[in-house]
């Protein structure tokens, strides 16, 4: 590993990178073998290294993936990245698009919280008389 500054490391191995970003080396070698990923430098044993230039990209992919995102709409989204800043227009409807599909989401799943929280007053209630006697 080397370093730039006290404390503060260049490059990260597989193992350190997957740790600091919360997945495993699987996860890692799978984006980089379909894509998402590509040009990790390698150091003399052929060990990855990954930069700080990895690592953002793959914190955001992971976040994307996190919320939804399909790989191979990621795909599309890392292929217009790397094409560089005529895709702007582009990157910015897809990710909106992506935008109205978690907003949608997170709506559902509040509707499905609600839900279960009426059924856990539903029980709450189906016991109370139950806990009473218990303690009377």
């Amino acid at each position: 590993m080397q370093a730039t500054a006290p404390h503060a490391p260049a490059t990260l191995s597989i193992r350190e990178a997957a740790e600091t970003l919360g997945v495993t080396a699987h996860t890692l070698r799978y984006y980089e073998r379909v894509g998402l990923l590509t040009g990790v430098p390698r150091d003399a044993s052929t060990h990855r290294q990954y930069t700080p230039r990895e690592l953002e990209m793959l914190r955001f992919l992971l976040r994307l993936r996190a919320t939804g995102m399909p790989i191979r709409q990621m795909s599309t989204y890392v292929d217009l990245v790397r094409a560089g800043e005529h895709t702007l227009a582009e990157r910015q409807a897809l990710l909106a698009a992506h935008e109205r599909a978690v907003v949608e989401r997170i709506a559902q799943l509040q509707g499905d919280l609600q839900a279960v929280r009426q059924k856990l007053n539903v029980y709450a209630t189906l016991a109370a008389p139950d806990l009473a006697a218990q303690k009377g």
